[in-house]
């Protein structure tokens, strides 16, 4: 075994020590299936840091490379009952390069560029494939030449794993022609090679574009914007978390805290989860909390979000009221310094993690995935005198405020503020961005409570709950605000009563403050009717 030739199973068994693993192994069969189309063979997988990249990349050298045995790895996990199990594993030579690590020692430790660090891996390779095959020697021929005449003498492929292969655009970020140059290297390492099995491909972001085309267009990209069909891989799906969940013992509040802390991204319809937090979450014995902190790649991005570069800013306040925001990502350029619109700004925040992009008719929309983020979101505009977000936040915690004291005059006075301030005027009359301006008006209440955005039962269109996060608390009782348009608050709050919502809330057993809006379009005023009751 070596360092980059056939690195043998340690990582992956490491892995699958783990007490909160996951069997993903079903990934294989796609790449089994993929290994017989021409156009397919060549995959690159790109999701946010810590949604298991590296493990992906680990599991797939283990399964594939010669040199070592993982049949008690793989022989109880889901690829097992593929019918090809056994014609592919450990039966390729995997050259397998953890590209992040690879590129800061060369530049730390040596002080090589983007182009001597190629070559540098060149002949590392190199020397392990000779070590390997002392009978094929390398003259002075291209390295894929010398790839193909070792595939001819071994009678094997190749299998090649690149885990976070855009770490150079990162690491080298003002090296544009040195980027240039490693892209080329990867295009004639695989496109149209005869040694190339499979080449898989993990990252952070796609491929990058230069104009509308990708660099290396002989790869079927899987991301955060489109990850058909390999959307259960990227992440943890609710029925895993609900494994985890078991295994561990979770009691049923932290099982729905995990749910609203680390659930809420969509990939293709499908809902997953945030694997590191969730398993960090799992382990730990302390309130659940951000465990998927700040880095320096989204502390790039708050020139923009601080500057309201292409109005980005209001934006992010739109999606901080639980308004979904519409994007188009198919113009971004797959890098951290070229953004031309709010477009660009948005999709780059979906491929790191921090938005996510569902699809509604012909038409994509981001949304803040979870309360994760959007603590996150809220601690960075504070910390950093977020002009339009401090304001409405002050607003918000006035209308709470007045909510506790009964004061419905005050909660009218500043729903109507936010609502004219948020709401554009094509859409200010509709009745859905009434609720997202009701959402952002009680902000200030979202440490204290879980939000419920539609309360089960009834037939409002718009009920927002608000259930205190520690239990009952008579301080901070449990809250129902009722929506109405062109009715009147009296009715709101009645309906409101006379539904009660006493199946949700059968758990509590005090005070419940009751909360009735209304906005007439002809007067353009809000009202307001608030009543504390005993459930």
């Amino acid at each position: 075994m070596g360092i980059y030739l056939n690195p043998g199973n340690i990582l992956f068994r490491n892995h699958v020590r783990n007490k909160n693993y996951v069997d993903k192994s079903g990934l294989i069969a796609c790449l089994n299936d993929y290994m017989t189309n021409e156009d397919k063979k060549c995959v690159c997988v790109s999701r946010p840091r810590r949604f298991g990249k590296s493990y992906a990349a680990d599991m797939v050298t283990a399964y594939y490379g010669r040199g070592c045995d993982s049949h008690t790895l793989f022989d109880a996990s889901e690829i097992s009952k593929s019918p090809d199990y056994e014609t592919h594993i450990n039966k390729y030579d995997v050259v397998y390069l953890d590209a992040s690590n690879f590129f800061q020692q060369m530049r730390q430790q040596q002080g090589l560029t983007i182009s001597q660090s190629v070559l540098r891996f060149i002949e590392l390779l190199t020397d392990e494939i000779m070590d390997e095959y002392p009978d094929v020697s390398r003259g002075k021929e291209a390295f894929s030449a010398y790839l193909a005449k070792v595939s001819t003498f071994s009678g094997t492929s190749f299998v090649f794993v690149i885990d976070e292969w855009d770490a150079v655009f990162r690491i080298f970020k003002d090296d544009v022609e040195g980027q240039r140059e490693y892209l080329g290297f990867l295009n004639s390492l695989f496109k149209q090679q005869s040694y190339v099995a499979l080449a898989y491909m993990t990252g952070i972001l796609p491929i990058k574009k230069y104009g509308t085309h990708s660099a290396l267009n002989m790869f079927k990209e899987i991301s955060m914007t489109n990850a058909d069909p390999l959307q259960e891989y990227m992440g943890f799906t609710e029925k895993e978390v609900k494994i985890l969940c078991k295994r561990a013992k979770c009691g049923r509040r932290k099982k729905n805290g995990i749910k609203e802390w680390y659930n809420g991204y969509t990939v293709n319809g499908l809902r997953i989860y945030n694997p590191y937090a969730v398993g960090e979450a799992i382990r730990s014995a302390e309130p659940l909390h951000g465990y998927w902190t700040a880095t320096e790649t989204y502390e790039a991005l708050e020139v923009y979000i601080l500057t309201n570069a292409y109005g980005v800013q209001d934006r992010l306040v739109d999606l901080l009221a639980g308004k979904p925001v519409e994007v188009k990502t198919d113009k971004f350029t797959n890098d951290m310094v070229t953004f031309r619109s709010c477009d660009d700004v948005l999709t780059l925040l979906i491929h790191l993690g921090y938005l996510t992009m569902f699809v509604d008719g012909d038409k994509k929309y981001v949304r803040i995935p979870n309360r994760e983020i959007r603590e996150q979101f809220v601690t960075t505009m504070v910390s950093d005198g977020f002009g339009n977000f401090d304001e409405a936040r002050k607003d918000s915690e006035k209308v709470f405020r007045a909510t506790l004291d009964g004061d419905a005059e005050t909660v009218a006075k500043y729903v109507q503020i936010i609502h004219r301030r948020r709401a554009s005027g094509r859409e200010y009359h509709y009745e859905l961005s009434l609720k997202y301006c009701v959402e952002f008006a009680y902000l200030a209440a979202e440490d204290l409570y879980n939000v419920v955005p539609e309360m089960p039962a009834g037939d409002g269109f718009a009920d927002v709950g608000y259930i205190p996060v520690n239990g009952l608390n008579t301080k901070y009782p449990p809250m129902i605000i009722e929506l109405k348009v062109n009715k009147s608050a009296e009715g709101a709050l009645k309906q409101a009563l006379d539904k009660m919502y006493q199946q949700f809330l059968s758990a509590y057993h005090g005070p419940v403050i009751v909360v009735g809006i209304n906005y007439d379009e002809k007067t353009k005023e809000h009202t307001c009717e608030i009543k504390k009751v005993p459930v």
